[in-house]
């Protein structure tokens, strides 16, 4: 069958489909997230916290969950930019790049950790691949132990391609925010000033 043909028989969902994968992607999630090491995100959120200006890099969905990120950290008012946007200033020597690669090889984020690097900024990263180019670049590294995106059959995960990796990585950076808003003392209100308001 040609792979860019459209169906055209519908497919169905059963709520008994509905309720295994709910369980399915709740345990795998968990399971995952609980086999992160706790220092490894606590070293990163200590990078986030330092001074200096925080910018987001990453691909695909991996890049959706890192702006979300980054939507938190500026509603606790830190000065974060998104690589690519057309606003986004020249990263420089105190500022941190916070980047996402399952595969720890994705070419335009490695990239960036490199040109950050150059210019004297630190670096974290969340990637499946501790021995990966990208961990490689970073100051801090958290290792999210769930499939690659080519792992497809993999026994880590009966998710489609990254899938797992992205769920883990959001909630890693939820907790993050978590963590740097319990210590912050700003009550909600405050952070909700922040919220855009051109939506």
């Amino acid at each position: 069958m040609n792979p860019t043909a459209t169906a055209t028989t519908a497919v169905y969902s059963t709520t008994d489909d509905i309720v295994r994968n709910l369980s399915l992607v709740r345990d795998e999630i968990a399971d995952t997230a609980a086999k992160i090491d706790e220092q490894q995100v606590a070293s990163l959120a200590r990078h986030i916290s330092l001074t200096g200006r925080v910018f987001v890099a990453g691909a695909g969905r991996s890049g959706l969950v890192l702006r979300m990120a980054a939507m938190r950290l500026m509603h606790l008012g830190l000065n974060v930019h998104v690589a690519g946007d057309t606003t986004t200033p020249a990263i420089s020597s105190g500022d941190l790049l916070l980047v996402a690669s399952g595969s720890g090889t994705t070419s335009g984020v490695v990239k960036a950790a490199e040109t950050a690097a150059k210019a004297g900024a630190r670096i974290a990263a969340f990637t499946t691949n501790p021995d990966s180019p990208l961990a490689g670049l970073a100051d801090a590294v958290v290792v999210i132990p769930a499939a690659q995106k080519t792992d497809h059959g993999s026994s880590v995960s009966r998710q489609y391609a990254g899938s797992l990796f992205e769920q883990v990585l959001f909630v890693a950076t939820e907790a993050i925010f978590q963590s740097l808003w319990d210590n912050d003392a700003q009550p909600a209100e405050e952070l909700w000033l922040r919220h855009a308001n051109l939506e």
